[in-house]
């Protein structure tokens, strides 16, 4: 765990009182013990040292004391190796979207704790025409909480100060509509395409745009089935995206999302 993420609970009087679920998460699975500090990434997204100085097993609670400075001692850090407040810098202000087609709940999900990992801000979940009717059905029912368990664990693990979000899913037309509302200059948007018809190597759109004047950047992904000819032909025309091919093997959705924010991140930041 790079990080422990508050949500909801509140700091007073530089204490914070840990119980439920988070309770058994910091005792049971990292075992921390008092004394030991922890990287707190407060709803702010501002990131504070904190101590474990009581643990109470009968409430079931946990009582975290905020650091008067940063800093850590790495004999008592519950982390290992690189600490929270060293990973700076993350995105270096560029703001990074996931369009992703709706795919199976399991993959869906991986998807969602890869692109957390990767610092991907919006994630907008599109029922397109290749998507499975039960799959669109599921992410349209009561799995906003699991999601959002996936997300603080991945933000955790990783250290990621990005509060990646999980939209409710849309039409492509109103996803487009969505990501349009901002700026076009300082927008970049890109939509990865299993074909070769009219698509750009990565490096020259980003070339052409202006590596310097991005600040938020779309990256559009298929589900099992691809993306149908028809949707690229919206996404280029109304959302102005621009269709990139990968000259690799053929790529799974979840392994095509990874690779697609790692490949562009890569080449931006």
């Amino acid at each position: 765990m790079r990080q422990f993420i508050l949500n909801g609970q509140k700091i007073v009087n530089g204490l914070v009182n840990i119980d439920g679920k988070d309770f058994r998460y910091l005792r049971q699975v990292l075992r921390v013990k008092p004394g030991d500090m922890i990287s707190l990434r407060l709803e702010s997204g501002e990131l504070k040292a904190a101590t474990v100085s009581l643990i109470d097993e009968k409430a079931h609670r946990i009582l975290l004391q905020i650091c008067a400075e940063s800093g850590y001692n790495s004999r008592h850090s519950v982390t290992r190796g690189v600490q929270a407040e060293e990973l700076t810098g993350l995105n270096e202000g560029v703001e990074f979207w996931l369009f992703q087609f709706i795919t199976k709940a399991q993959k869906f999900e991986q998807i969602v704790r890869q692109a957390t990992e990767c610092g991907v801000l919006k994630i907008v979940p599109i029922a397109g025409m290749y998507s499975e009717k039960s799959s669109v059905m599921a992410q349209e029912g009561a799995k906003r909480e699991r999601l959002e368990r996936i997300i603080k664990e991945a933000r955790q693990q990783s250290g990621s100060p990005v509060n990646t979000e999980v939209l409710q899913p849309h039409s492509l037309e109103d996803a487009i509509d969505l990501w349009n509302e901002n700026p076009a200059e300082e927008s970049l948007a890109l939509v990865l395409y299993e074909r070769t018809d009219f698509t750009e190597p990565l490096q020259k759109v980003i070339e052409e745009f202006g590596r310097d004047k991005i600040r938020r950047v779309c990256i559009c992904c298929g589900c099992e089935g691809g993306i149908s000819p028809s949707e690229i032909e919206i996404l280029c025309k109304k959302g102005l995206f621009h269709p990139l091919h990968f000259a690799v093997n053929i790529l799974r959705a979840e392994t095509a999302a990874l690779y697609g924010i790692a490949a562009v991140q890569s080449n931006i930041l």
